[in-house]
C-alpha cells in the first residue's frame, strides 16, 4: 500500500518542487509507508503511469485545494481506466490548519490582527465549478474572525469574479487604508507571478503561498487516513 500524492502539474518547476517537498514531510511522518508523487499533467511521473505500478490498497491523495475538475473528473477517470485497486482521498479543502498557514504568512509581512485600517485580498485560482468558488469565498469571514481588519475579500485570478483589482477596489471603498494580498495557492507559478506583478505595480505587499508547510503535510496526512478509515468501514459493513 502506498500514499500517492497527486498534484495538478505545471510547466513551472516551483510547483513540482513543492509537491516533492510535501512528500518529504509525509515520508518523515509515515516512515513505514511508501509515498509516491504523481501529476495529472505537464510533469512526470503522470498519475496513469504511477497507477500502473501501484500496490493494491494504495490511496490516491490529491494535493489540491478545491474539489473541482481534477478531483471530480480527471483523477477518478484515470483510476477507472487503470483498473488499479486504489481509492481516492478528499481534497485539502478549507481546512483550519491551512488558514493558520495564511495567518503565519501574513504575520511574516508584519500584519497585525488589530490593524483596523487593513484590507486583505485572499486570492484563489478560481474554478468553473460554482460550488468550489463558493466554498473558497466563504473563507473571507473565517479569516477575518478575531481581527479588527477593515475586511477580507476573496478574489479570483483566472476569470471568475471578483478579480484581484475588483477586490482591491471593494476593500478601499469599504474604508481599507492599507492592503495586503495573500495567495490561497499551494505553490508559486505563472498565475501567482501575474498576481505579484499587479501587486508590485499597485504598491501592495504580497505574502508567500501555502508552500511546503508542515501543516499542509498534516492536512494531507489526515485526508489519507480518513480514506483508509472510510474504506475499512465499508469492508466492515
Amino acid at each position: 500500500m502506498a500514499l500517492i500524492l497527486t498534484a495538478h502539474g505545471s510547466a513551472d518547476p516551483r510547483s513540482s518542487a513543492n509537491a516533492h517537498a510535501i512528500a518529504g514531510h509525509l515520508r518523515r511522518l509515515l516512515p513505514e509507508t511508501e509515498v509516491r508523487v504523481a501529476f495529472c499533467e505537464q510533469n512526470t511521473p503522470n498519475l496513469a503511469d504511477v497507477l500502473a505500478e501501484a500496490p493494491a490498497g494504495s490511496v490516491v491523495t490529491p494535493l489540491l485545494l478545491a474539489s473541482a475538475y481534477h478531483a471530480r473528473t480527471d483523477i477518478p477517470g484515470l483510476i477507472t481506466e487503470s483498473g488499479a485497486e486504489v481509492c481516492q482521498a478528499d481534497v485539502l479543502g478549507e481546512d483550519p490548519r491551512l488558514l493558520q498557514v495564511i495567518r503565519e504568512r501574513l504575520a511574516a509581512q508584519g500584519v497585525s490582527r488589530f490593524d483596523a485600517g487593513l484590507g486583505v485580498v485572499l486570492t484563489s485560482v478560481g474554478s468553473s465549478h460554482p460550488d468550489a468558488n463558493a466554498r473558497t469565498a466563504a473563507l473571507a469571514d473565517t479569516l477575518a474572525e478575531g481581527t479588527r481588519w477593515a475586511g477580507v475579500q476573496v478574489a479570483f485570478a483566472t476569470g471568475q469574479t471578483p478579480s484581484v483589482p475588483e477586490a482591491v477596489e471593494r476593500l478601499r471603498a469599504n474604508g481599507a487604508e492599507r492592503l495586503v494580498i495573500a495567495p490561497w495557492f499551494l505553490a508559486h507559478g505563472r498565475i501567482t507571478d501575474r498576481v505579484a506583478e499587479f501587486a508590485r505595480a499597485a504598491g501592495i505587499p504580497m505574502t508567500e503561498p501555502l508552500g511546503p508547510h508542515r501543516l499542509v503535510a498534516a492536512t494531507v496526512l489526515d485526508r489519507y487516513e480518513d480514506a483508509i478509515a472510510a474504506r475499512s468501514a465499508g469492508f466492515a459493513a
